[in-house]
């Protein structure tokens, strides 16, 4: 792919496009016409994934409204409490959650919801944005069903200056009102088969949906992106390994396209690698990898990026990407990605957009990529071993939640 095809991707896909919607629907019926152009053909392959409708969403604090987002699939009602905010999660401080409305840091994770549940919280408050920044964006989000489990207490997000306002004025009470229309809808991966000399094949999954705020140019439709490069490059190259090409939906979601499709046992039956693309061709930042396999992958990627003169750094790691399910059912995994510095580029917000990206710096990591999927579907046979490493294993059962990290 040439630098201004890319650029035109970028633009014709400049749009919000979160998963089980349908502007993500929309992108991947874009994705299956590019695959077209190449004189192929792609599957979508649809899977449910809860949805919800906000009707009504209120955040007071000592009776002031205070801008919000409510946390969809948190269902409906309204409560009125003391106002705490969870500065740390030892014991003493969690025992004060007891009977309030609860303000926590970051994100509301498995272990922080089940926490709050356990001392007695009757709502929660998160916050994102930066207080250094002139936008009063709120993220729109979700409390997932394997973290609420059925139990649901009612949630909203707000934006970081007004978080730090509410602290310095010394709130003491709050009322959250939350009412929606909780639903199943669909999200699609996108299927692409390249048949080769053997039933093996390698697997290659990015995800194309995008977070509330964001139109996603970087984090992921670079990936998506890449996937369309390398599929290119492949159709007129024979190659021994078969690949798959799934562009991913609903990754921003909790990595539900890649779980959905790991859920069915046949689908894996004969791959032998998985190689996810998340966030590449940025303008600044290294381009990293992180393996999911044995560490003799780590060695043979560094030592391949000095053989094609291209940098890349990386580590034996869970990735919090689509490589992940393929790794859990025992399928070696590598993710590749370009890092940016957070002041030049950032995800999950606003500024996530075509102008953070560069065609060149994409034609150059197609490149690369493309040499390796070249090398691993070209083997005599895969040089990864089929197996899941003891340290990888734990990591995947901390990320995977079956276990909590120690504190």
């Amino acid at each position: 792919m040439k630098a201004n095809q890319i650029m035109k991707i970028f633009k014709e896909t400049a749009y919000v496009r979160m998963g089980g919607s349908a502007e993500e629907l929309r992108t991947a019926e874009y994705i299956r016409e590019q695959v077209r152009t190449l004189g192929l053909e792609a599957e979508l392959q649809s899977f449910e994934v809860d949805m919800a409708d906000i009707r009504e969403a209120a955040f007071l604090a000592d009776g002031v409204e205070i801008p919000c987002k409510g946390y969809r699939c948190a269902g409906n009602g309204e409560v009125e409490a003391p106002f705490y905010y969870l500065r740390s999660t030892d014991p003493f401080s969690l025992s004060q959650c007891r009977g309030k409305i609860v303000l926590v840091d970051g994100y509301m994770g498995y272990w922080m919801y089940q926490d709050l549940l356990e001392n007695g919280a009757v709502g929660f408050v998160t916050y994102d944005g930066n207080a250094n920044y002139r936008d009063r964006d709120i993220d729109q989000r979700e409390l997932r069903s394997f973290v609420h489990k059925g139990n649901k207490i009612p949630g909203v997000n707000i934006n970081a200056k007004d978080a730090i306002a509410l602290i310095r004025k010394g709130t003491a009470t709050a009322k959250i009102c939350l009412k929606q229309e909780e639903y199943t809808g669909k999200s699609h991966n996108v299927v692409l088969d390249l048949p080769g000399q053997v039933p093996e094949y390698i697997v290659l999954t990015a995800h194309y949906d995008s977070t509330s705020l964001s139109q996603g140019a970087y984090d992921n439709m670079s990936g998506s992106v890449g996937l369309l490069g390398i599929a290119e490059y492949f159709v007129k190259h024979p190659h021994r390994y078969g690949l798959r090409f799934i562009w991913c939906g609903s990754e921003e979601r909790g990595l539900l396209g890649s779980k959905a499709y790991c859920a069915v046992e046949e689908n894996l039956k004969d791959c032998v690698l998985n190689v996810n693309l998340d966030m590449i061709g940025c303008i600044m930042g290294k381009f990293i990898y992180c393996a999911t396999a044995e560490e003799k992958l780590c060695h043979y990627i560094e030592y391949f990026g000095m053989e094609r003169g291209f940098g890349i750094t990386g580590r034996q790691d869970v990735y919090s990407s689509d490589s992940t399910p393929f790794a859990d059912k025992g399928i070696p995994a590598v993710s590749f990605a370009r890092i940016a510095p957070n002041n030049t580029a950032t995800i999950h917000n606003s500024y996530d957009t075509m102008a953070v990206m560069r065609g060149e710096q994409m034609v150059e990591d197609i490149a690369f990529l493309i040499a390796f999927v070249d090398r691993m579907a070209g083997a005599a046979r895969c040089p990864v071993a089929k197996a899941m490493p003891e340290n990888m294993k734990e990591k995947l059962d901390i990320y995977l939640l079956r276990k909590r990290a120690p504190k």
